[in-house]
């Protein structure tokens, strides 16, 4: 396990290796010109707004949704938790479409926060209402039998047993805010992601881009850092299966109206906006934008990238994630650090790296299918490590040892316990991951072999050229071909009741 984590540690160090080689040969005098500048400072101010008005209301609005549909007698709860997952089928620059539609003079840190919180939200709302749904509800008992009120037990019992669910989705986000190019264009709001597409496109492989990637991989090490020292080294898993009952659900009273009103209000800003965006363009194109020799393709290639990158991704991520929970260290620290930090980097940074190195050193692998993987697997490392490492620590080490006394050595021991007892969790990062891919689109522009074109490649190309009814039926295949990715996740979620 510890081999194969290092081995793809040090292939995840390939970008950050690119960007400090571009700075080494521009040249100290060249770093200060282009990083410290006016105009850096403003895209540091803009992105450091942004995550911190964008995560706060995320986590806020995620743990009061899950605290309605998990731990309330909200009308129709299971309905309303599905539909919260809903929005994860709909991808961040189609969310920016949509509003660049409805609202067209939405933009600047406003749009960009509102339409961040509503793509992204979902990242939080799923682990917490899944450790919501596997908490022993014995704790919260005795704490009420001891006197404490409902608020009370909410912040002392319930809410440090989130931590990890809340951090972890926290920092996913925190890292797509970093990363996230579309939606930013659309909304014509200045971040590092969108400085440097601009930078390449103006002149490629420009020092200038690459060195704003750098500042992105130090803004990346704080927030790990920062997550890593609020995390802690606490336990969070038991032996025995907890109480086998659902926990107590708090009467809402005079709440209720309140509460169905912020579940309404939620789901018509992300979903019903995307759906009356998308039904307003393909109605005004009428059925001539249903192009089936263009759009087959990219439907059977979207498909075929999303299996390919999500598996190996999960397998290269599984020796990481169990590492990161069975020997915490020194090393692992730097394991983790050396995956984690990919998250913060645009896609464009990694594919770059990439086209360089195959260009200089390994030519037949430049624009293939395997490079295209290569970039998918460094980009979704991040999202891959955060449920299974969630997944693992709900598995009890006790098990592992208890197999190699009975004669399994250690690798068996932990196939046969924890892999398995994770399993459903693996498969829901799986999924995640492919969801991912499915929608990933400056990596592919770039890195996509000829005459592979995915179903974001080709709806961006429309949108750039304004024909946003053309547009229209690549982001409704994106969001159905998502759809069964999001309800494995949910699937995955209800199952922690048992």
């Amino acid at each position: 396990m510890l081999a194969g984590a290092l081995g793809v540690s040090v292939f995840s160090l390939v970008p950050l290796g690119f960007i400090i080689y571009i700075a080494a040969d521009a040249g100290w005098d060249k770093v200060v010109d282009l990083v410290f500048r006016p105009k850096v400072a403003e895209l540091l101010l803009n992105t450091l707004l942004l995550e911190l008005f964008t995560v706060p209301i995320a986590a806020v609005l995620a743990l009061t949704l899950a605290l309605l549909t998990e731990r309330s007698d909200l009308p129709f709860r299971r309905t309303w938790s599905w539909a919260l997952a809903a929005p994860l089928a709909v991808p961040a620059f189609v969310q920016s479409y949509a509003w660049n539609t409805v609202a067209p003079s939405l933009s600047g840190l406003p749009g960009a926060v509102l339409v961040s919180v509503l793509a992204y939200f979902p990242f939080l709302y799923l682990p917490i209402a899944a450790q919501l749904k596997r908490l022993d509800p014995s704790l919260e008992e005795t704490a009420a039998s001891l006197g404490r009120p409902p608020h009370r037990v909410m912040l002392e019992v319930v809410l440090p047993q989130l931590r990890l669910a809340l951090l972890g989705g926290s920092l996913l986000v925190a890292l797509h805010l970093l990363a996230e190019y579309g939606l930013y264009v659309l909304m014509r709001f200045d971040t590092f992601a969108t400085a440097i597409v601009d930078q390449f496109a103006a002149v490629y492989n420009g020092p200038a881009a690459n060195l704003l990637g750098g500042v992105l991989v130090v803004l990346c090490l704080l927030l790990l850092g920062g997550e890593h020292l609020v995390r802690g080294r606490e336990r969070y898993a038991r032996v025995g299966s907890g109480a086998p009952r659902p926990a107590l659900r708090h009467r809402l009273g005079r709440w209720t109206t309140p509460a169905l009103l912020l579940m309404v209000v939620t789901l018509l800003l992300a979903l019903g906006v995307p759906f009356y965006t998308l039904t307003r363009w393909m109605i005004l194109g009428g059925p001539g934008i249903w192009q089936l020799a263009e759009i087959l393709p990219a439907l059977g290639q979207t498909l075929m990238v999303a299996v390919l990158g999500g598996s190996v991704t999960i397998l290269a991520a599984i020796p990481a994630a169990w590492l990161g929970v069975r020997a915490p260290g020194k090393l692992q620290r730097f394991i983790e650090a050396s995956h984690s930090y990919l998250g913060a980097l645009p896609g464009v940074i990694i594919a770059l790296a990439l086209v360089t190195i195959t260009v200089r050193a390994a030519m037949p692998l430049y624009q293939t299918l395997a490079t295209l993987l290569l970039a998918y697997l460094l980009m979704f490392l991040p999202r891959a490590l955060v449920g299974l490492r969630a997944s693992i620590a709900q598995v009890p080490v006790e098990l592992e040892r208890a197999a190699m006394s009975l004669g399994k050595s250690p690798n068996q021991a932990m196939w046969l316990t924890t892999v398995r007892l994770a399993a459903p969790g693996i498969a829901a990062s799986a999924a995640l991951v492919a969801l991912g891919i499915a929608n990933e689109l400056t990596g592919t522009l770039m890195l996509a072999p000829n005459g592979v074109r995915t179903l974001a490649t080709r709806f961006w190309s429309h949108t750039q050229e304004l024909d946003f009814s053309a547009a229209a039926p690549y982001a409704v295949l994106m969001i159905l071909l998502s759809m069964p990715l999001v309800l494995l996740l949910r699937m995955q979620a209800d199952r922690t009741t048992g």
